[in-house]
């Protein structure tokens, strides 16, 4: 059983060739495969920013596909740094809005 305090989250800006190939599809699916929640979104300048939550362990295999990315992208670097929990969230979501 996983205790509340192996829960985790990160924000994660990703760069690279990630936008028009389809890569928040791909985050989203990577998430489900690793059981995290949070959120994924384009940027304004071309970046891709998500935030994942849940296991140390999921959201390690999380950032690793991050770093893989779609078959038609090209991830250059993917900058993560750990945040505060958000203790309600129940799903992950592919945000339309460009920040």
């Amino acid at each position: 059983m996983t205790k509340d305090r192996d829960i985790i989250r990160i924000h994660a800006t990703v760069s690279g060739l990630v936008q028009g190939v389809g890569y928040r599809y791909f985050a989203y699916q990577a998430a489900r495969g690793a059981g995290v929640t949070g959120w994924v979104r384009n940027l304004w300048n071309g970046d891709v920013e998500a935030e994942a939550q849940g296991p140390r362990a999921s959201v390690a295999m999380f950032i690793s596909r991050l770093k893989v990315g779609p078959r038609w992208g090209h991830v250059d670097a993917v900058a993560v740094d750990e945040i505060d929990v958000a203790p309600r969230e129940t799903a992950f979501r592919v945000r339309n809005d460009a920040g």
